[in-house]
């Protein structure tokens, strides 16, 4: 039996953070027809992490209702760069690297989304075809003014920092796409509300009845304190091995592992409630958090991969054993010998020397099973060694 309105409110505003207008989505949702489902997505950095499937989790469950979802690749857009939460101009893609971007965006989507209920489409098809007279009377549309009001472009100006033109064309060609698209609803990060409500401005001006605008948290990182972003190192990609996707979901704080369950998991919220009750009774956090490792495990991967990796993550960590494969380096030792912290960058353990002098200062390295505590140290050359960074991260090291 289909779910009632009231149910399928109920499982949409599960995790949201704002929804604008929930009566006009009831009245939608009345009509019992399938809704058009928008999100787009710029093709800037092709590899997706669990922070983006926040939002491709909140399609999903749009199409288990019988929606379809029109994935909008912004390949046109992204030649332009959004500029949301910028402050400096962004330098725009060539067309090879939009087109290169948006194949892969494609062939992660479907590890979430129902291919048979997902429609991919690209703004350059109708973008592509305007004229520049079509252009300058889609500007005209918006006074600067109102372009302003953009806490960022705000920023920016106050600061005197520059703002190319160009970066103006950024929301209103977002919101003409709900134009073409004919978007009954759109998704986006909270950072996205000016350019989702710029949709609903258009669509009224084209005489079309304006999309609802649903706004989604921005998912913090493994720090609890960040934005899962790579650039921060602070994620876990959809496309990472099931045991470094395991091990990094372990390594989240408890407090943090809640917010992930109410924003990752699929499991019904009593259920969650029920794993709090648990903790507070006494049961160990650090079993409620594997099975939300297993669940994110098996979603990008399958159950076997999941269940092996809890195991290989038990005998690692729980029984103190080395992984059996490692990536393995070869590196050539300077004058003086190696330093660690250096040995450390180089062999992919740490993202700077820096970190790594940081990670020795907290005894979090070791070599062979011994930890590292001066962060001058420097290694001659010899027989491979076994350098391991924090529980997870380990390298089998020659020096010649």
């Amino acid at each position: 039996m289909a779910p009632s309105i009231e149910e399928s409110l109920a499982l949409l505003k599960r995790g949201i953070d704002e929804l604008l207008v929930e009566d006009e989505l009831v009245e939608k949702l009345k009509k019992n027809r399938p809704l058009r489902v928008k999100a787009g997505f710029d093709p800037t950095a092709p590899d997706l992490h669990l922070g983006h499937t926040v939002l491709i989790n909140k399609l999903r469950q749009f199409q288990e209702l019988g929606h379809e979802v029109l994935f909008l690749i912004g390949d046109f857009t992204g030649m332009i760069g959004d500029p949301t939460g910028k402050s400096s101009t962004r330098p725009p893609l060539t067309r090879d690297e939009v087109i290169e971007n948006a194949r892969t965006y494609e062939q992660q989507i479907f590890k979430i989304l129902d291919p048979e209920k997902t429609l991919v489409m690209f703004n350059s098809s109708w973008m592509g075809e305007m004229k520049a007279a079509d252009l300058i009377q889609l500007a005209a549309r918006q006074t600067v003014a109102r372009m302003l009001e953009r806490d960022d472009f705000a920023k920016r100006y106050r600061s005197g920092q520059p703002i190319a033109i160009h970066e103006f064309l950024y929301p209103l060609i977002q919101g003409y796409d709900s134009v073409a698209m004919r978007a009954d609803v759109e998704l986006g990060g909270t950072d996205q509300k000016f350019n989702l409500l710029m949709g609903r401005e258009l669509q009224k001006q084209e005489g079309q009845e304006p999309q609802v605008v649903m706004t989604l948290p921005i998912l913090e990182g493994l720090d609890g304190v960040q934005k899962m972003s790579k650039s921060l190192n602070n994620y876990i990609g959809i496309d990472e091995a099931p045991d470094e996707m395991f091990g990094k979901v372990m390594s989240i704080s408890d407090e943090l592992m809640w917010r992930w369950f109410e924003l990752l998991s699929f499991r019904p919220l009593e259920e969650i409630e029920g794993f709090r009750r648990a903790v507070a009774e006494g049961q160990n956090p650090r079993d409620i958090k594997f099975l939300l490792g297993e669940e994110i495990v098996a979603r990008f991967h399958d159950e076997a991969a999941a269940t092996k990796a809890r195991e290989n993550f038990i005998a690692r960590f729980q029984k103190g054993a080395i992984p059996e494969s490692m990536p393995e380096h070869e590196l050539a030792v300077p004058e003086g010998g190696y330093p660690i912290a250096n040995l450390l960058k180089d062999a992919g353990l740490v993202s700077s020397t820096s970190e790594g002098m940081r990670m020795i200062r907290q005894g979090a390295v070791k070599i062979d099973g011994e930890k590292i505590t001066e962060p001058k140290t420097r290694l001659a050359a010899g027989e491979p060694r076994v350098v391991q960074v924090g529980k997870r991260k380990f390298a089998r090291v020659t020096l010649c």
